[in-house]
């Protein structure tokens, strides 16, 4: 396949086609497109901005740590020691950057009607000014254009961060992380741009095989000696504190199952013990970390730390792989999720306490008007997360608009997160978030639902007021702040 020069985006990619709703779209867009943006659910690791070191190569930016894009290649033949992901025996794999891009841009069509071509193509032609599509032919000559970029000053990570308009960045931290790296950005005056986001998973999962090591490490970096359950709790409250002193705003968890039902202190403890001397069974271990959620909640309620909770995915599906590989490679695979009765202990606890600030994210679409918009149009402490990864796609996010809306409303939602560790895609996935709620809102004004002034008030307050409120930081807000 050859790729013609000349390319460029469409000032109206993503508005709505119907020539009645696209000039309204546009007006729209056009109060939020230059917006600051408040980025506060995402995986980029906060050592890039602290080294502000310049990116390697483009295979190495752009291609290897890309979940979506490795995927497709993968299920399309191409094998992972091809683009380079790494084995954990160090076997060999693909090293050549050059190759490991040749062999993503001789498959640019595959991504065609997906939203990784959406936002890869905002980064090539907006970011870095490529001006021809990825193809075989043209993978050479789009390889030493990017290089010769990221050799330049202003496409080191710091810089991009100014120009890309951020104004604060949540990076994903395990709860027993130093922070040291946010500690080098706060010295350097970025404390308040870059914040950590508490995530427990690795210890709230107990029959994972590294788990009693982690519980070693958690002991270590908080400073409490754990000699049973009550100590392990006050272990974790300890480090949610040094979180919210590093400047957190929220926690992160990633559970199967949304199950939130408590146990009594000494079931719990019998389950800490067991899991200890590694006797623990699989539905022990599961009850274990239903009941953690609800102590986040009791947690979050004193704190004033926002919980993130995004049940629903099947991690590592494929054993093998992960046995090669290790985690994190793709194969994450969404599963039901039923959040009316996971959620129903910790919201009969908790739904009301004004302390409470509980994001809701989901794989499982089913879930948007059935269970999850009612949830959030009555419990206070509730808000629903946007359409998250396999859903972060100008259709997901209609469809989520034009579910939740009627229940829930606009502003019982979170505005849009990126959820990326692609550092130069933030700026694509807030842009397509933006679009696709200047359309949403453009038929509601085209339907004599809204007056134009309103559908431009709720686009800034999606796009910017909602998100700096829904995630102001805990000494500030101890209850949802109203926009």
């Amino acid at each position: 396949m050859t790729s013609a020069p000349g390319w460029s985006l469409h000032p109206d990619r993503a508005l709505p086609s119907d020539p009645a709703v696209r000039p309204l779209a546009r007006e729209i867009l056009a109060a939020t497109e230059a917006l600051p943006i408040v980025s506060m659910h995402g995986h980029v690791d906060a050592g890039v901005l602290a080294r502000d070191e310049p990116f390697a190569d483009p295979a190495s930016l752009l291609v290897i740590p890309d979940h979506y894009l490795v995927r497709m290649l993968v299920s399309q033949g191409v094998p992972h020691d091809d683009l380079g992901v790494p084995r954990l025996d160090g076997g060999p794999v693909q090293t050549d950057p050059r190759e490991i891009w040749r062999t993503f841009a001789s498959r640019w069509h595959l991504f065609r009607g997906t939203p990784t071509r959406y936002w890869l193509e905002h980064v090539l032609v907006d970011v870095f000014g490529v001006d021809e599509r990825p193809s075989a032919d043209s993978a050479d000559r789009l390889y030493d254009h990017l290089a010769d970029r990221l050799a330049e000053p202003a496409f080191r990570p710091r810089a991009l961060f100014d120009r890309f308009g951020i104004e604060v960045l949540s990076t994903t931290d395990a709860a027993t992380s130093t922070l040291a790296d946010h500690s080098v950005l706060a010295a350097d005056g970025w404390r308040d741009r870059v914040v950590p986001t508490f995530r427990p998973d690795a210890l709230f999962h107990v029959d994972r095989a590294t788990w009693r090591d982690d519980l070693q490490l958690l002991e270590e970096r908080s400073g409490v000696a754990i000699h049973g359950y009550q100590d392990y709790v006050r272990a974790v409250e300890a480090r949610r504190a040094t979180f919210v002193e590093a400047g957190a705003r929220s926690s992160d968890h990633g559970h199967l199952s949304a199950d939130t039902t408590p146990l009594s202190a000494r079931e719990a403890a019998r389950v800490f013990d067991e899991a200890r001397v590694g006797t623990v069974s699989a539905a022990d271990a599961a009850a274990f970390s239903a009941h953690m959620l609800f102590e986040t909640a009791r947690m979050a309620s004193e704190d004033g730390l926002v919980m993130q909770l995004h049940p629903g995915v099947l991690r590592d599906h494929d054993h093998g792989v992960v046995g090669v590989r290790g985690p994190d490679v793709g194969y994450d695979i969404p599963v039901p999720t039923d959040y009316v009765h996971g959620l129903r202990p910790l919201l009969e606890a908790f739904g009301h306490h004004p302390g409470l600030r509980m994001v809701l994210f989901t794989v499982d679409e089913d879930t948007f008007s059935r269970e999850l918009a009612p949830l959030a149009g009555v419990y206070p402490a509730v808000r629903l997360g946007a359409p998250w990864w396999f859903l972060d796609t100008p259709d997901g996010m209609r469809r989520f608009r034009e579910a939740v809306t009627d229940t829930a409303g606009f502003y019982n939602t979170t505005g849009f997160v990126d959820d990326t560790r692609a550092f130069c895609s933030i700026p694509a996935r807030h842009d397509l978030a933006r679009r696709v709620d200047a359309g949403h809102l453009a038929r509601l004004v085209a339907e004599h639902r809204l007056d134009l002034a309103e559908a431009v008030e709720t686009a800034v307050d999606l796009a910017y007021r909602i998100p700096q409120g829904a995630y102001a930081p805990p000494r500030t807000a101890t209850v949802y702040q109203n926009v």
